[in-house]
């Protein structure tokens, strides 16, 4: 059990009430073409295709502490190197080409390439694999932690909090919610590492309370395991936030070079998370639920207000992924789909659908959340 005190409490309120704000005032700018509201008008430039590819990609927070507290280190091998690899042949081989096509999405690829039919197979499956649902959950656990409220009630707020902006300003308003939570996830994991090496010691500590096999490269993992996670890799060059962003960057070199800077953030975040799981595992060796690492290490750690800022940091990282998978999944089922197979080339009516693909895409999320209340097995599902 976690304990707030009313300071921790208002630091996170006010952190929901600012992406609010900012996700609705982002709004105003939205133009009314396809492509504003889709792509923010292609008008991304290096430091927000930064900030909003790093946010997105990094949801799964408290399924990183639960990695870390089991395997140690090799979490940075196993769910980092892979990713930074295939994220660079995305950038060399592939970046500037999506920018260069001007295309929306990746079904429009498949269409220019093949048909109608396959557009809307290939759209079928995105909106199946982009559900946010996982990150609904994670973060109504969360929530739960912080309220001490039902699930049902955490899992409607939460996904009302990442999704009511996104029907107004669209990407937009994505992107510059990322921005507020790209600073939020750093400074929230940057607060308890002194913290913990205040409070336990260093690499010492770490070193006689973690199992041997923690300290090295593959946990004691087999060398098949590790290789079956860079298979999973892969995924990176059919993400479709990757090429979301490619498609919205200013330019191909703005989309190749914000890669490239990208790598450079995640191995640094993945170095923070990875240090926290040890601290975890450490202090904290007979823990029940792994998946509550970090929330667990924080409540013997961190004072006031420092608590709020962790929470806030783990708060920041999963909604920067939910918002994102969100506005994919409504847009591929209200353009990819609907639109396309109804009403194209005309495009007057694409933002109507994707506001009510959002919508619906929200529903099914919170359903799946509800129906299958465990992040592995919902991630297992899709």
């Amino acid at each position: 059990m976690v304990t707030l005190a009313a300071g921790d409490k208002l630091l996170i309120l006010a952190y929901f009430i600012a992406v609010l704000v900012i996700g609705f005032l982002s709004s105003r700018k939205s133009g009314s073409s396809t492509a504003d509201f889709l792509l923010a008008g292609r008008s991304l430039t290096l430091p927000l295709f930064v900030m909003t590819l790093v946010s997105t990609w990094y949801g799964g927070i408290l399924g990183v502490g639960e990695f870390s507290y089991r395997y140690g280190i090799s979490n940075w091998v196993v769910q980092g190197a892979p990713y930074y690899i295939f994220a660079g042949v995305f950038a060399f081989l592939l970046a500037k080409k999506i920018r260069a096509t001007n295309l929306l999405t990746i079904p429009d690829k498949l269409h220019q390439s093949y048909d109608k039919k396959t557009a809307i197979l290939g759209a079928f499956l995105t909106f199946i694999l982009m559900t946010p649902a996982p990150y609904i959950l994670m973060l109504a656990m969360l929530l739960q932690l912080v309220t001490g409220w039902g699930l049902v009630l955490c899992v409607v707020l939460g996904t009302v909090a990442t999704t009511a902006y996104l029907l107004f300003g669209g990407f937009r308003s994505d992107v510059y919610t990322d921005v507020l939570e790209f600073i939020l996830m750093f400074v929230g994991f940057a607060v308890i590492l002194p913290f913990a090496y205040a409070k336990f010691g260093g690499l010492d500590f770490i070193r006689q309370n973690v199992p041997p096999l923690h300290l090295t490269w593959n946990g004691g993992n087999s060398v098949q395991f590790v290789l079956v996670w860079f298979f999973i890799a892969l995924w990176t060059l059919v993400d479709p936030s990757f090429h979301q962003r490619c498609y919205a960057a200013k330019s191909g070199a703005v989309a190749q070079k914000g890669i490239l800077v990208s790598i450079i953030f995640w191995f640094v975040f993945d170095a923070m998370t990875a240090i926290v799981g040890l601290y975890a595992r450490a202090a904290l060796p007979n823990l029940a639920q792994p998946v509550m690492a970090y929330p667990m290490l924080a409540e013997i750690t961190l004072p006031s207000v420092a608590k709020g800022l962790f929470y806030i940091g783990m708060l920041a990282t999963i909604m920067s992924t939910l918002n994102t998978l969100a506005f994919v999944s409504g847009a591929t089922l209200g353009r990819d789909i609907v639109w396309r197979y109804k009403d194209q080339p005309d495009e007057s009516r694409v933002t109507r659908y994707t506001r009510w693909g959002i919508m619906y895409a929200a529903v099914l999320a919170i359903v799946l959340a509800l129906a299958i209340p465990s992040v592995i097995k919902l991630w297992y599902t899709i």
